[in-house]
């Protein structure tokens, strides 16, 4: 028996008055998701537990098997696996490189910062800012180890939740001790990173420049059984994402790497096609994450959100579906991890509509993919972390 989990990021949506009141998953030609709705079973299932953050982190442990409720620590600490950095008894933070304009959070993301670019200013942060240490990633996204406790409620606020808001009102609240080293240390940031030779270089390029830290999504090491002692199942995941790849190398899964595989919308889909059919020679369960929809939905970018569905659709998804039938059994899932509407750019805690092609089931009915056509699927499954167990039960 082969599995599939493919995880279109942020895909789901609301419907929007651009596209009459249609979501980006209605509009879109995706052929191939509305086989998978035709042939499979249908249903809209929540990937956040209630209480929990909705952010990409909880919402793919969950689709990978596990109940966030008992294995969550945080981001950061996910995303040092993938990193190959081992935090030991420190606190990951997940690093972002902001833009800061007059007090306020413009852009989480720096402009996409390249990440030769981003190497120089972590380099640059670790010479001039005593307070733990910076690991350079990739982009905007990147890591910080704090080698001091922290104890009791400590909240941090995403920075992709917080655009256009001032920066003063979302600094960590300063009733836990270590809040104020760390709220020092994002301000000064700014007096690192606002005249460096790399950010004087972007404005004159009329980019935008990486001239402060956003630290966030803190946790420490966690413990969680490999995916093959829980589900007996060699497993494999493709993304170019470092939080799945964290996620991957916790639950002793293969991080296969893809050439062109950026989380970006220039993320080589063919490639991410082309190694997941290989992938399946020799794995018995396959996760396929692509980040492009949820970059989208972040931007407000109609356009670009469509056009991420479509080429999941033309160069994923069709691909596999071409290569499934030539095992005797097989089963694959389609969802997004959370959506994140175009109308309010972050993510959400809605149902999110997921498709189950089998082998072994015929369809319930329904005939297109998408938020709303899921509703009426014969689907009976509450939460996301039962899905592992949902198609070995198919």
């Amino acid at each position: 028996m082969k599995y599939v989990v493919l995880i279109g990021d942020g895909m789901a949506d609301y419907p929007l008055q651009e596209l009459n009141n249609q979501t980006p998953l209605q509009v879109s030609h995706k052929p191939h998701m509305d086989e998978v709705a035709h042939q499979g079973i249908n249903g809209l299932i929540k990937t956040i537990p209630q209480g929990m953050p909705p952010g990409s982190d909880v919402a793919n442990l969950s689709i990978m098997g596990y109940n966030p409720q008992k294995y969550y620590t945080g981001r950061g600490p996910l995303e040092a696996a993938s990193m190959g950095v081992d935090i030991g008894n420190k606190i990951a933070f997940r690093c972002n490189l902001i833009t800061e304009n007059k007090g306020i959070l413009e852009d989480f993301n720096a402009g996409h910062i390249s990440s030769l670019e981003a190497e120089i200013l972590i380099k640059t942060l670790n010479k001039e800012l005593n307070t733990g240490k910076f690991h350079a990633g990739i982009s905007y996204r990147h890591l910080f180890l704090y080698d001091e406790k922290i104890s009791g409620s400590f909240k941090t606020t995403p920075p992709h939740d917080i655009v256009g808001s001032p920066i003063k009102d979302y600094l960590i609240p300063e009733d836990n001790p270590p809040a104020h080293t760390l709220n020092n240390l994002i301000l000064d940031s700014k007096k690192v990173l606002e005249n460096h030779p790399v950010n004087e270089e972007r404005i004159k390029q009329g980019k935008k420049p990486a001239n402060m830290i956003w630290l966030w999504g803190q946790g420490g090491k966690p413990h969680m059984e490999s995916f093959k002692d829980k589900y007996g199942l060699k497993g494999s995941t493709i993304t170019g994402v470092d939080l799945i790849k964290g996620l991957g190398v916790y639950l002793g899964l293969n991080n296969i790497n893809v050439p062109g595989a950026t989380g970006y919308f220039d993320t080589d889909y063919k490639a991410k096609g082309e190694y997941g059919v290989e992938a399946l020679k020799d794995h018995d369960l396959l996760f396929i994450h692509v980040e492009a929809p949820d970059e989208a939905g972040h931007a407000g970018d109609i356009t670009e959100k469509i056009k991420a569905i479509e080429q999941i659709d033309a160069k994923i998804l069709g691909p596999l579906l071409d290569n499934l039938p030539s095992y005797e059994d097989f089963a694959l899932a389609l969802l997004p991890d959370h959506a994140t509407p175009i109308p309010i750019k972050t993510h959400t805690m809605d149902p999110i509509p997921c498709a189950i092609y089998s082998s072994l089931n015929k369809g319930d009915g329904v005939s297109k993919y998408d938020e709303f056509s899921a509703k009426s699927g014969s689907l009976q499954l509450d939460y996301a972390y039962q899905l592992i167990h949902k198609l070995m039960s198919l």
